[in-house]
């Protein structure tokens, strides 16, 4: 390789001034010490997408110099035209003329040295001259959204409808919108967020007023839009873009359900209307299956299908194998404030994301967790803060992924590692797209295939569970998800995903008031789920071989994804640790992991009660409802399976043979005893009745009871015969549950009882357990459990 392609590795590089390539002004920088194309203006300190203060921005260069890889709308602003009767001038019909056109457009929009690139230039003829359907396959920052804007803006100029965006995430979506506002397009997107909007945004589709409409792919199916705003759209769009395509495939690493409903609506569009796929992560089973979704309707031909190298020049991929979860956390504490910029740090789940980030919060990192379950509103202002670069990094799940748009993104960090490689390429390509250099550090875990056996298991359930399903809805009455649940042994959300499924397949239909069964043969796919699951076992271990291998990281990533640029002559990418040697150290400060391990050693987490009983318990042969006013107080949690610190040990414990409970688990208990602000002291304790874990459970409540001299009434058991309890869903789970216990002998005790289990994760078997107790006499029941799944 060579030498100045591993001269610089070190994490100090990122301070470097990048050299002025031609065109540029190196005698004139920013405020930075970067030079700026000679005459575009002062770049504006604040602006995270490096536009200049006059509008332009960088989009491509002489061969050979420095590009960044930006998305190539990040800076457009200033167009004028909104509409076929917008103030630009006519333009040329012929299709020479065309790309003049075009790069007129772009010259509006990106500055007077904006070029566009060939490969650009064919999807935008493809669209705009063929009224193709094409799927781009290109890599992040290569200038998507570029496209379908040139497009949409040349197809709206020419009198053509809008163009409808299909985006899957709401981060997406303001990045989108806001590119749009910048180009001066009248966009307008229909989303969760903004639902107070949505009949707003209806009438001005229908008036014409909007120029680019992006919407979610669950709105394909929301009755009113599907019903009255979706066929004018598919007679009268101007363009159809499919953003992140990638979802549409169950072959792909991020399949959504919703994304399939896509193919309906591409077959029902009106003549000549192109479409526009487009997505970074793609491999050829991914690209065959999305271009045959996109071919669909009479005489519709081929998908054109663009593809370009994947290779990302600015990142520096390194893997660092640290076993323990402590000296983990630790090293980025350490290390946090040596990597470039502000940057993203992902973890497997959503209790990881709080741990790390109240730690890093505490070593004085500036800091703050995104998950799926952050409200709305903080989400957007968590983008903003780390747009502005007022966080060193988000502490974020994989909520925060597709379309989030920070081109000068330092670093993105792994505390854990996805279960597919095409997935961790996805998530590392948010940075580096306009810099130089963006280090990505992966720093896996033993516990991560646990991680990912768990997302497994919530996959497509068994026939004769969806069969259920169908079974119990009605042609003519429809019934809505919550109403469905007492009938079916399926969690909402999996229930959720089945009633999707079978609306794409034909075999249910939403309707306004729920769901209805439309009385279409439908038949289960079981080869190809099968198939499914075997594809995602082999993107498993192809990503436990990303961390093994000793051949270059950057290639490998390619591989997976069967990158058209790769070639038995390809070499390394000169960049990665296993190209150029370790830039990063494993070695962890004393000092620094004795802090960190003292944090995650402290145990407890809060367990609230449950309040209400599930709708349609009647259903089942169970009288409750309403509110519950006699289930058990608020819990103490030992601590998550999915935390940092308590997490390894109690899933080793747990995993292990059943045994007394060790001593530290006894004073980590008392810890939590001690710090709980109970409104009165339990009198006494009792275990509830473990089939698996007999010994721990009982040997705790015991020692428990003997430290705080509490009377220790024994085990809370299960009616003899009394089958296991395995129902998914809650009413399921509860009618199982009712009359589950013997009525215990509480020797006369009628305070307040301290309830022992191993494992909580409904909290149902714990609220039907403290309805026994508090029948047969107890004043009130204080759950405390050894751990709890999330």
């Amino acid at each position: 390789m060579p030498e100045s392609a591993c001269a610089a590795a070190g994490p100090t590089i990122a301070t470097a001034p990048l050299p002025a390539p031609a065109g540029w002004d190196a005698d004139d920088p920013d405020a930075n010490g970067v030079p700026r194309p000679r005459g575009a203006g002062t770049r504006h300190p604040d602006r995270p997408d490096g536009s200049f203060a006059d509008g332009t921005t960088p989009f491509v260069a002489e061969p050979g110099t420095f590009v960044p890889e930006a998305d190539t709308t990040a800076g457009l602003t200033g167009a004028t035209m909104s509409s076929p009767s917008g103030t630009m001038g006519p333009m040329s019909t012929a299709t020479t003329d065309l790309r003049d056109d075009a790069e007129r457009l772009l010259r509006d929009l990106a500055g007077p040295g904006a070029r566009l690139r060939e490969d650009q230039w064919n999807a935008i003829e493809a669209l705009v001259v063929h009224r193709r359907r094409a799927l781009v396959v290109q890599r992040t920052g290569w200038g998507k959204s570029a496209v379908y804007f040139i497009s949409a803006k040349l197809l709206r100029a020419r009198g053509h409808g809008p163009t409808v965006i299909v985006s899957p995430l709401l981060a997406l979506m303001r990045n989108q919108v806001e590119a749009a506002r910048r180009a001066g397009v009248h966009a307008a997107t229909i989303n969760s967020g903004n639902v107070t909007e949505w009949e707003e945004i209806h009438r001005q589709v229908a008036d014409g007023a909007v120029d680019v409409l992006l919407v979610s792919p669950e709105r394909l199916n929301n009755p009113d839009f599907r019903d009255q705003v979706l066929p004018s759209l598919a007679r009268d769009a101007g363009l159809v873009v499919v953003d992140e395509a990638h979802c549409v495939s169950d072959w792909g690493h991020d399949f959504r359900p919703d994304y399939r409903r896509i193919r309906t609506l591409v077959a029902d569009l009106g003549e000549g209307i192109p479409v526009l796929a487009t997505t970074a992560t793609a491999n050829d089973r991914v690209v065959a299956d999305v271009a045959a979704q996109l071919g669909v309707g009479e005489g519709r031909g081929e998908t054109l299908v663009l593809r370009g190298g994947l290779d990302r020049p600015s990142l520096h991929l390194s893997v660092l194998r640290i076993d323990e979860p402590a000296r983990r956390a630790a090293w980025l504490a350490q290390h946090l404030d040596e990597l470039p910029g502000s940057g993203i740090v992902y973890t497997l789940t959503v209790s990881a994301a709080h741990d790390l980030a109240a730690l890093l919060s505490e070593h004085g990192h500036t800091v703050a967790a995104y998950t799926g379950q952050s409200d709305p509103t903080e989400r957007e202002q968590l983008e903003a803060d780390l747009l502005g670069d007022r966080v060193k990094a988000l502490i974020a799940t994989s909520a925060l992924g597709m379309g989030f748009d920070k081109p000068d993104l330092g670093f993105v960090v792994h505390l854990g590692a996805p279960s597919s490689p095409i997935s961790y390429y996805q998530q590392v390509g948010r940075a580096g797209r306009a810099t130089e250099r963006a280090e990505v550090i992966l720093l896996p875990g033993p516990e991560d295939r646990q991680i990912w056996s768990w997302f497994a298991s919530v996959a497509f359930p068994r026939e004769e569970v969806v069969r259920r399903v169908i079974e119990v809805l009605e042609p003519e009455r429809p019934q809505s998800t919550q109403a469905l649940e007492p009938l079916v042994d399926l969690t909402r959300s999996r229930l959720e995903m089945v009633l999707k499924v079978l609306d794409v397949d034909g075999a249910v239909r939403r309707v306004k008031g729920g769901w209805i069964a439309t009385g279409a043969p439908w038949e289960y796919d079981a080869d190809r789920y099968a198939k499914l699951e075997q594809a995602r076992a082999a993107e498993q271990e192809a990503m436990l071989e990303y961390e093994r291998t000793t051949g270059c990281r950057m290639v490998f990533l390619r591989t997976q994804l069967d990158d058209p640029g790769l070639t038995s002559e390809t070499a390394g990418c000169g960049r990665c640790d296993n190209c150029c040697g370790a830039r990063w150290s494993a070695d962890v400060d004393d000092t620094e992991l004795g802090r960190v391990r003292a944090r995650l050693d402290r145990p407890g987490v809060d367990l609230p009660p449950r309040r209400q009983w599930p709708t349609g318990m009647a259903k089942l042969g169970v009288a409750l409802s309403g509110k519950i006013t006699d289930g058990p107080e608020p819990g103490r949690v030992l601590g998550r399976l999915s935390d940092l610190g308590w997490g390894p040990r109690l899933r080793a414990l747990l995993d292990g043979p059943d045994a007394p409970v060790p001593d530290a688990v006894v004073q980590a208990a008392v810890d939590v005893l001690r710090a709980w602000d109970w409104a009165q002291r339990p009198t006494a304790v009792m275990a509830l009745e473990s089939a698996t874990r007999p010994l721990l459970v009982g040997s705790l409540a015991t020692r428990l009871a003997q430290l705080g001299r509490l009377e220790d009434l024994g085990v809370l058991r299960a009616r003899p015969g009394r089958p296991a309890v395995t129902a998914a869903n809650s009413a399921y789970r509860i009618a199982g549950l009712v009359d589950a216990w013997e009525s215990p002998d509480l020797h006369g005790n009628s305070g307040p009882i301290l309830l022992v289990d191993a494992v909580t994760d409904t909290g149902w078997t714990l609220t039907m357990a403290a309805r026994t107790l508090l029948r047969a006499g107890a004043s009130a029941v204080l759950p405390l459990a050894l751990a709890s799944p999330k």
